[in-house]
């Protein structure tokens, strides 16, 4: 299959989601949403556990904190290593919010961001994954109704949020 082929299954992809952009209670959910996975969010969260949690509990909010430092970093240099332009500006009639962030768009901030802290939380106890990893696929799925990123954008995002997360969980807390 071509480059071409797989843009192509792309934006037909991210066209079949944010299609459904005018409907009021998914605009509705998906905007409250999406800010779950942006910075202040995330670094409020994070500073939560860091200052509340105790033993194990807080040993993973320090492997959250350097996963969100670290994949932040990382998301930074791929932006400017990879200039992608966001689908809303290459793409006739996509829908999208007034005032659209204009940064490049691979990969996802926001998913890496939100996979980065539910990684080491799911690690630590697996029974969070039922409440966290809907929240975290609903934060993905966010950037592309609101016509902000392609899946690809946000398929990165994930795997970068929770390699990230794995590694600083395996590093951090593991070892006690």
């Amino acid at each position: 299959m071509s480059i071409h082929a797989l843009y192509e299954m792309e934006c037909r992809l991210f066209r079949r989601i944010n299609q459904h952009f005018e409907r009021r209670m998914l605009n509705a959910y998906f905007r409250m949403i999406t800010n779950i996975g942006g910075a202040v969010l995330e670094i409020a969260l994070v500073l939560f556990l860091l200052i509340f949690a105790h033993g194990p509990l807080h040993l993973t909010a320090i492997a959250c904190a350097v996963s969100l430092i670290t994949s932040h970093i990382i998301v930074q240099i791929f932006k400017r290593c990879f200039p992608r332009k966001r689908p809303y500006l290459i793409l006739d009639g996509t829908n999208h919010p007034v005032n659209p962030i204009q940064d490049n768009s691979f990969p996802s901030g926001h998913s890496t961001a939100i996979f980065s802290v539910i990684t080491p939380l799911i690690l630590f106890h697996p029974s969070l994954s039922l409440i966290l990893l809907p929240i975290g696929l609903s934060v993905a799925v966010s950037r592309i109704f609101l016509g902000l990123h392609y899946p690809s954008d946000v398929l990165s995002g994930i795997l970068l949020g929770s390699v990230t997360g794995y590694l600083c969980f395996i590093k951090i807390v593991v070892p006690f």
